[in-house]
């Protein structure tokens, strides 16, 4: 056992003791000092002075850790808080106006059953105002402004205070989330359902702080390029505190920090609750926040008080009060927001100084401290935190704003647990809410069913200042302005060295595919729109050779000398670099290719993101990125490499992807392709091109899923129909040597599975006198889609064959269809298939072996799809049962 007091003189030691004392004299005489202090003041002032110390030794320019966090009050007192710019009267009154319409706009939904979200707007109100007002730069001068990743649920006062300037009717308001006639109002930022409003979906929580940290980094990576200019422009991110419970939330402050994005800027709304309770009972959220923000690097700006709290706080000669803020946990705070000033002195004002402090104070004066007085609800806090955030360099900014959920709405709603599932007002409660924003409403107006909008008039003071206001800044936002800038389609050279094919060599589909993207990236023209993306793996998929050509982008170039610099394809990062290797983080990948696959968007540049990655770690991990994606209207080629089942050997259950199609079937922005030649690539990566950047861009992304095991790669075949089928999913690769009377069946098959059907072909042809057309199916997912396209075409009275139905049509013998992905996949087409269908596939979890085992195991091997071809062919009559059971034995296939 261990000695206890080794254990205890251990204890008392620390890292400084491995450093030599040059002076143990005066360190003896510091710690004296500190005793002194103890003993004669108490250990509030020690930990004051310190503090002071440790304040005053930073400023000075000594290197020292900060403090992880502070006391429970404002970063910026009073006494330093910049003047304000604006009327605060005027802004006063439309912020009102905005709290009304958007209570009025849920309200009304509610009526039908819509729901909406009315109290989190309440507390962020200001936070978004001041914003707005003077600091949000709009795209009317360099083309990108500010981006702004607002709070989803806050929704409905962006769209009152969009309603204020003119750019949203009544009858907007009333389609809130009535979207089936394309003409109403998206609950949230949907960028897709309104293109011209929104930029940037947040309201899957936390994606949108994870977002805002990579458009930050990928604005400096466009500006160090040499693409655009982006040194005027800076990202907000708007969160709840709630919210960063999320991994995502918070999982790039580290990212933000090291690379020194002070060009963004997060605000979190601290009204201490999530959508049940508060967001921490027994603690507290801000002090929490705080200190993990300050741990990663950020700059943390505090606005906790409002103007009431000031001259109290001047009060607190002793600490006591800013103590006792400091230990009184979140929910007990909440509940001090929600009783009446009797309440507060018994339970909050305990003990001779604090009780004499609030014996100073009215009832009134108390109540509104606790219920009202935050610093995110008062115009000159947010102004003193949001400039302070601007100035700060070398790091990224935190404003910390504590407010009142529910705020303005009424005693129903403030501070409550169920507020965040309360949808709307009654009219008595919308009467306590006019009062309370003194809005010029007559009681006429409010004496029906329905609530009204309340507009002052296109020309009334308020508008034409908030509208003075936005041109001062450079235009309305949020706005979404597409200005077409099609890309030069790139030469044919690349694609041609491709579709010839490579002879003998044998080449896997990934290197085809890498080495296009090489060849491109050395266009003139377009090459340096490229945007390779890639996840700590670019050795695993052989893009090692863009290292020292293109460079690993780092804003600090290489402050070092890398260990393989005498090697040909050494690690070298760059300033300008155009290679982005993220590290081990596929979230923080797939942020950054959304950035750059919406720059088209956001900056007036489109760029071309090529994000490559284990296939099993694309949809799989980060599947909600992707609809975010998709809702963005994100163009790029996302390249799920060592795809398959069976084709990744040794890696084992969690590596073996035979799914991400099916994942990925389901974004309809996904454009699916499972290619099984080099030549594939090629047809498929030029239309995507052609697609995403040419004249008429869609807003789609390209997938495409290769394997890393090498195959002769064959010249593409000859025929106008090849291409054609290529892009819309299948066309025949190799039909069937003999032309005589006997079996026939039809293989489908896609990515490697190709492989195994062509030897399938062999053996039935040669061993059981069958004969086999072997088609390469590119894309499952795209011959689906064909077909319930022409399903709803022939509803409506068009007459429409699916492509797939018409390939196949008089295709002699039944379908067998294989891949190495699950029997999903294929199955996809089945029911527009004319003929008896059947497949194989790799259902169940992936294993480690060789490839031929563990294509044995899963029964898509050559010989199993011989079997699998005769018993389907038993069954239809077309051989002797018997055939199947000596197909078994002769190709050592146990059931």
């Amino acid at each position: 056992m261990s000695d206890p007091a080794r254990l205890t003189e251990h204890s008392a030691t620390s890292e400084l003791d491995q450093l030599p004392d040059r002076d143990a004299e005066e360190t003896a005489e510091w710690q004296a000092s500190l005793d002194a202090v103890m003993k004669n003041a108490g250990p509030e002032r020690a930990v004051y002075l310190m503090r002071r110390v440790h304040e005053y030794a930073i400023r000075s320019g000594i290197a020292l850790p900060r403090l992880l966090s502070s006391d429970y009050i404002n970063t910026i007192p009073a006494s330093a808080q910049p003047t304000f710019p604006g009327d605060i009267a005027m802004e006063s009154r439309i912020t009102a106006l905005n709290r009304w319409n958007a209570a009025a706009m849920v309200t009304r939904g509610s009526r039908l059953g819509l729901g909406g979200h009315i109290s989190t707007y309440a507390s962020a109100a200001w936070l978004y105002e001041i914003g707005f007002n003077h600091f949000f730069k709009g795209k009317e001068r360099d083309g990108s402004g500010d981006q702004l990743f607002l709070q989803g649920h806050a929704s409905p006062g962006i769209y009152a205070r969009v309603f204020l300037e003119g750019r949203l009717r009544e009858d907007q308001l009333d389609g809130f989330r009535r979207e089936a006639d394309g003409h109403g109002l998206p609950s949230y930022p949907h960028p897709r359902r309104l293109p011209w409003l929104w930029e940037f979906p947040t309201v899957s929580m936390g994606l949108g702080p994870l977002a805002a940290v990579y458009q930050a980094r990928f604005n400096r990576y466009l500006h160090a390029r040499g693409i655009k200019d982006m040194s005027a422009s800076r990202v907000w991110a708007f969160l709840g505190d709630g919210e960063t419970d999320e991994p995502e939330a918070l999982a790039a402050l580290a990212l933000a920090t090291r690379e020194g994005l002070d060009n963004l800027t997060f605000v979190v709304n601290c009204n201490l609750q999530r959508l049940d309770g508060p967001v921490r009972s027994n603690s507290k959220i801000v002090q929490e926040l705080e200190a993990r923000f300050r741990g990663a690097g950020w700059n943390v700006v505090k606005s906790l008080w409002g103007e009431a709290w000031d001259p109290v706080l001047r009060q607190d000669a002793t600490g006591e009060l800013v103590r006792r803020l400091g230990e009184v946990p979140d929910a007990q705070m909440q509940t001090y927001a929600a009783r009446d000033a009797a309440y507060l002195r018994e339970h909050f004002f305990t003990g001779d100084t604090l009780s004499g402090i609030a014996a100073g104070l009215s009832d009134a004066r108390l109540v509104e401290m606790f219920e009202n007085s935050r610093g995110g609800h008062e115009p000159l806090k947010v102004y003193a935190a949001y400039q302070a955030a601007i100035e700060h360099r070398g790091a990224p900014t935190v404003v910390l704003a504590q407010t009142v959920k529910g705020h303005t709405l009424g005693p129903d709603f403030e501070s409550r647990n169920a507020n965040h599932q309360m949808k709307k007002l009654t009219m008595e409660q919308f009467r306590r809410m006019r009062d309370t924003l003194e809005l010029p409403i007559p009681d006429s107006a409010l004496s029906g069913d329905l609530v009204p909008y309340w507009h002052p008039g296109e020309n009334s003071p308020e508008v034409q200042y908030l509208r003075d206001r936005r041109t001062a800044l450079g235009g309305p936002l949020p706005i979404r302005d597409v200005v077409a800038k099609p890309l030069k389609q790139p030469p044919s050279r690349p694609f041609e060295a491709l579709e010839k094919g490579f002879g003998k060599q044998e080449l896997a589909t990934t290197m085809a595919l890498v080495r296009l993207v090489k060849d491109l990236m050395r266009d003139g023209e377009t090459g340096q729109r490229w945007v390779p993306i890639i996840p700590d793996e670019a050795r695993t998929f052989g893009l090692e050779s863009l290292f020292p050509t293109a460079g690993i982008y780092s804003p600090e170039g290489q402050t070092y000398e890398p260990v393989d610099a005498d090697q040909l394809l050494y690690y070298r990062e760059a300033k300008s670099g155009q290679l982005i290797d993220e590290g081990i983080t596929e979230a923080g990948s797939m942020a950054e290719f959304t950035a750059a696959a919406t720059s088209y968007a956001t900056h007036g540049e489109p760029m071309i993101p090529f994000y490559i990655f284990y296939a099993m770690f694309g949809f799989q991990r980060t599947g909600d990125q992707f609809w975010a994606l998709a809702d963005q209207m994100g163009r790029g080629f996302v390249v799920g490499a060592t795809a398959g089942r069976t084709t990744m050997t040794g890696e084992g259950l969690q590596h073996a992807d035979g799914h991400s199609h099916l994942l990925a079937s389901t974004n309809p922005a996904a454009v699916c392709y499972d290619p099984a030649f080099a030549y594939e690539i090629a047809v498929i990566v030029r239309e995507g091109l052609r697609r995403m950047y040419g004249d008429q861009p869609e807003d789609v992304f390209y997938y495409l899923t290769v394997y890393n095991e090498p195959k002769r790669q064959p010249p593409m075949p000859a025929g106008p129909l090849v291409a054609e089928g290529i892009l819309r999913g299948m066309y025949r690769f190799q039909p069937a040597q003999a032309h005589d009377a006997g079996p026939r069946i039809q293989l489908l098959a896609s990515g490697t599975a190709i492989h195994w059907a062509l030897r399938a072909q062999e053996l039935l042809e040669s061993a059981w006198g069958v004969h086999a057309d072997v088609w390469s199916v590119t894309s499952w997912t795209e011959l689906r889609r064909d077909a319930l396209s022409a399903d709803r075409a022939r509803l409506g009275g068009e007459e429409r064959v699916p492509y797939v139905t018409r390939a196949l049509s008089g295709a002699p013998g039944p379908v067998l269809a294989v891949s190495d992905w699950m029997r999903q996949v294929p199955d996809q087409i089945s029911q527009w298939v004319e003929q008896d269908y059947s497949s194989l596939g790799t259902d169940g979890f992936g294993l480690s072996d060789t490839r031929d085992a563990v294509r044995r195991y899963f029964r898509v091997d050559a010989e199993s799809i011989v079997v699998a071809a005769l018993d389907q062919l038993a069954r239809l009559g077309a051989v002797a049962p018997d055939t199947v059971t000596r197909a078994r034995e002769r190709h050592g296939w146990q059931g």
